[in-house]
């Protein structure tokens, strides 16, 4: 296979998990337009495996991802509005079916973040990152803007912080980051990362897949929404619903039981 095939692969973990990595670190994972219709195949291929309850998205070598390729930013600058308007949909395609995916998404953030890289942390539900970590809304100093991944990152870090870095194109720490709200956690290094990431998936076996699931589109339903009666049925509803399901039938029996549920790993 090419560097071109292979860019994106699909790895599944014994544990439940599937890896979906960025496999381009010559080109400091930069991704182009292929790259984006990999991302996302293998997201909707992880999505739809029913032996994957959690996601982790990485990359290989010493950058989470550099942003756009420069030989696809010359394609585009090239093309006409509607083959660029075309490409930008597929982008927004990506961060939609990332945002949405019907499993927990946990990113992993080594060195640099630069661009539509943030935007794809913006749309994990978990991010963990190292200390050396840096990120950078960079398209301004192309003469550009960050359009496609900035409903995602607005709300990953504020209208204000927003307002600044869009505008400025600075580089900022995992730090910052993680006081923007960008990022939950920070490890000393990609091992420290590593094996945090390894903890957390221990904690996440613990939950009822379904409910992880439905307690992230809860997130969703309510967020921005005016808290009134629309809200109060519809949260209403969500509970019931799950109450009266397998799986949390299944939680509450086990919990009134004393005993396991029927999801949480059998101890080694």
């Amino acid at each position: 296979m090419t560097n071109q095939e292979s860019a994106v692969l699909l790895k599944q973990r014994s544990d439940g998990v599937a890896e979906v990595v960025l496999n381009r670190p010559d080109k400091r994972n930069a991704f182009d337009d292929v790259i984006i219709q990999q991302l996302i195949k293998a997201l909707e291929e992880a999505n739809a495996d029913d032996n994957s309850n959690i996601v982790i998205l990485r990359s290989a070598g010493k950058h989470f991802s550099a942003g756009a390729d420069l030989g696809w930013m010359r394609r585009m600058a090239d093309n006409s509005r509607q083959e660029n308007l075309d490409d930008a949909r597929q982008l927004a395609r990506l961060m939609e079916t990332l945002n949405t995916l019907g499993k927990p998404v946990i990113g992993l953030v080594q060195g640099a973040a630069y661009g539509g890289a943030v935007g794809l942390a913006a749309c994990c539900d978990i991010v963990l990152a190292t200390e050396k970590s840096s990120f950078c809304l960079s398209e301004v100093k192309l003469g550009l803007i960050p359009a496609v991944i900035s409903p995602y990152v607005v709300r990953a870090i504020g209208e204000r912080q927003a307002r600044r870095y869009f505008i400025s194109a600075e580089v900022f720490s995992a730090r910052q980051a993680e006081q923007y709200g960008l990022v939950h956690m920070i490890c000393d290094d990609v091992d420290a990362m590593e094996r945090r990431c390894d903890e957390l998936l221990l904690q996440l076996a613990l939950n009822g897949p379904e409910a992880m699931n439905a307690a992230k589109d809860l997130v969703f339903a309510v967020s921005h929404k005016i808290i009134g009666e629309d809200v109060f049925e519809d949260t209403a509803q969500r509970i019931a619903d799950i109450r009266v399901g397998a799986e949390g039938q299944e939680g509450l029996s086990a919990f009134l039981n004393k005993r396991k549920a029927n999801w949480v790993p059998e101890e080694e």
